[in-house]
C-alpha cells in the first residue's frame, strides 16, 4: 500500500515537471478523483514544499553531474526518497523502496538507472547523517 503511494506521488511530481503545471494540476492530471490516494497527495505535496531544500540536498551529492541532467523519472523518484529521508522512515527502507520504483518505471533491462540511483540515494545518505 506504501509502494503504491510511493508510485503515485513520484507520478504527480513527474507530472508537473513534465508539463511544467503547478502541484494540483499535476494531482488532476495523474489521479481521476475517484482514484485520489491521499497518502500519494501528501507525499507529493510535501515534497513539492520542500523542493528547493531537497533539490540542493541532490546538487550536494551529485558527482561531476548537475541536477538538470536526471530525466524526469529520476528525478522524481530521487526527490521523493530525500523528501522522505528528512522523515521518521528508516533510510535503507526508503533507499530500497527507491530503487524498486527506479526498476519499475525508469531501469531499461540494464540496470544503469537503478546502479545510478543507488549511488546517488547512497551518497545522500551519506551527507545527511
Amino acid at each position: 500500500m506504501k509502494r503504491e503511494a510511493r508510485i503515485k506521488a513520484m507520478q504527480i511530481l513527474y507530472t508537473m515537471d513534465f508539463n511544467n503545471v503547478d502541484i494540483d494540476t499535476a494531482i488532476q492530471f495523474s489521479m481521476e478523483e475517484e482514484q485520489q490516494d491521499i497518502l500519494a497527495i501528501e507525499l507529493a505535496k510535501n515534497c513539492h514544499e520542500h523542493l528547493k531544500e531537497i533539490d540542493e540536498i541532490i546538487m550536494n551529492a551529485l558527482q561531476n553531474y548537475t541536477i538538470d541532467r536526471l530525466n524526469l523519472v529520476d528525478k522524481a523518484i530521487i526527490r521523493l526518497a530525500v523528501y522522505e529521508m528528512l522523515g521518521e522512515t528508516p533510510r535503507q527502507v526508503i533507499i530500497n523502496e527507491a530503487l524498486e520504483i527506479t526498476k519499475l518505471y525508469s531501469d531499461q533491462g540494464d540496470h544503469k538507472a537503478t546502479s545510478f540511483n543507488n549511488r546517488l540515494l547512497d551518497s545522500i545518505h551519506k551527507y545527511l547523517k
